[in-house]
């Protein structure tokens, strides 16, 4: 047994020589056999074991033997022993979640504090076959996606281990009972009052008896199959994301020529930019994705809200996604010096030089240098955000034009304007930057002297 469990951490790259992993230990079966065949693996890989107690102060006296137990095999095998007591129900009245989240949360947080403390490599925890099973089905009856069928990652984020996932639970029993290891029984497991529970108790050893007796492996199974096809549609999914999907300071953007792609392809894209975005796809479910793709055929404008404070707008064709709580930047108007780095509050910076027309051998295509006839300049000169009713003469015209409409030609997301920077001569705008430049301060045969201004900020302008 200890030798299939050290191949599959082998296979799984789950630990390296002189690894400090920290142990969740539970005092049940599960984690026992863990906790025990690490400290097997203990001096061949060099391993320096924490074990981490969570009492959640449910169970009384139950859960104080649990502790006592736990710590009572650690000090027999020279182990660090850590412990905490929390009250769950109180932390989930506190987070407004359920018990069972909320002593997921504390474990987590006690995992991670003691992997800082002890500069830890690994958290190991012990779920087992079985679990993938549970977590399979549960998934298929709440509704799950192709993702969801994965099951249990042996390995996740290159910290969280689970070296006996390999065994189901009958071969976990029978290593405690060889071991003599005695583990504690939580009796909440046996009640079947729980979603997870009634899989266990009920569905698993009805599918066993009357379909198929070794329904664990089969799940396993399948578990694999789309564990190696999703990493072929993870990969061809970034080669989308890196052709149409701009990632911004607080949005991202999917282009237009991505709802042309296959639908399995352009639901994860989807999904992914959420992903980039928010952190997570929690509360992301399939019927949002699909009002995502709804939304890329209606009119430019149109906005739809997405689970976990998110809008999604239709700009020209394109999907724009941004926090609902971005807040518009404080007002902007700010006098420039000239031949200064003038720094702006959100950081960007404006710098303007003066040359003579001479010195000038080749203009600069950036859309975020341009040059103005400083000789036509009067008065001051500033950069602020749009008001109500700009308007101004664009480069090649004579007559006004307000800035929505120019906002609209040029295709601006609605939520960008408020914040697009534009600099002005004497009140007059001379150049929406990134955008469109007026007409009154072109650069001609008369120029003698050329006033550059050069914009660095905004990877939306480059």
């Amino acid at each position: 047994m200890i030798k299939k469990v050290e191949n599959y951490i082998k296979d799984n790259n789950m630990m390296d020589i002189g690894d400090t992993i920290i142990v969740g230990v539970s005092g049940g079966p599960d984690s026992m056999c863990l906790l025990n065949i690490l400290v097997a693996l203990k001096d061949k890989y060099k391993l320096r074991i924490i074990v981490s107690h969570i009492n959640h102060g449910l169970r009384g006296k139950e859960a104080d033997d649990d502790e006592k137990y736990v710590e009572k095999y650690c000090q027999s095998k020279g182990i660090i022993f850590r412990a905490i007591k929390v009250n769950a129900n109180e932390i989930a009245n506190i987070r407004k979640i359920s018990s069972e989240m909320a002593g997921r949360d504390v474990r987590y947080e006690f995992f991670n504090k003691l992997k800082d403390e002890y500069n830890g490599n690994k958290i190991a925890l012990a779920h087992n076959a079985n679990d993938v099973a549970e977590t399979i089905l549960m998934r298929i009856a709440r509704g799950t996606g192709i993702d969801g069928l994965e099951g249990i990652k042996a390995v996740r984020e290159g910290v969280y281990i689970r070296p006996i996932l390999c065994l189901k639970r009958e071969e976990i029993e029978d290593y405690c009972d060889t071991y003599n290891l005695n583990p504690r029984i939580d009796k909440t497991n046996l009640e079947n009052i729980y979603s997870r529970n009634k899989i266990r108790l009920d569905m698993l050893p009805y599918l066993k008896e009357h379909f198929n007796e070794d329904i664990i492996s089969t799940l396993l199974r399948l578990a694999k199959n789309v564990a190696r096809d999703n990493d072929y549609f993870r990969s061809e999914v970034q080669k989308l994301l890196k052709v149409y999907c701009e990632v911004q300071e607080e949005n991202v953007v999917l282009k237009e020529e991505l709802f042309g792609s296959h639908e399995a392809l352009l639901t994860r894209c989807i999904r992914g930019c959420i992903a980039i975005l928010k952190g997570d796809t929690n509360n992301l479910e399939q019927v949002h994705i699909y009002d995502i793709i709804k939304l890329s055929k209606k009119e430019s404008g149109k906005k739809i809200n997405i689970p976990g404070g998110l809008v999604a707008m239709n700009s020209f064709g394109d999907i724009i996604i941004f926090k609902k709580e971005t807040k518009v930047t404080e007002k902007l108007n700010m006098k420039l010096e000239i031949n200064e780095k003038n720094i702006l509050p959100n950081g960007d910076v404006v710098e303007m030089l003066l040359k003579n027309r001479s010195e000038i051998k080749s203009f600069s295509k950036s859309k975020c240098t341009k040059y103005f006839d400083y000789d036509k300049i009067k008065g001051n000169i500033y950069v602020r955000y749009k008001n109500d009713g700009d308007t101004m003469v664009p480069l090649g015209m004579k007559g006004r034009k307000k800035l929505k409409k120019i906002f609209s030609e040029n295709k601006i997301p609605q939520h960008m304007r408020n914040t697009l920077p534009i600099i002005t001569f004497d009140n007059e705008i001379a150049w929406i930057i990134g955008y469109t430049l007026g007409e009154k301060y072109k650069i001609d045969n008369e120029t003698e002297k050329v006033l550059i201004i050069k914009y660095k900020g905004e990877k939306r302008y480059e």
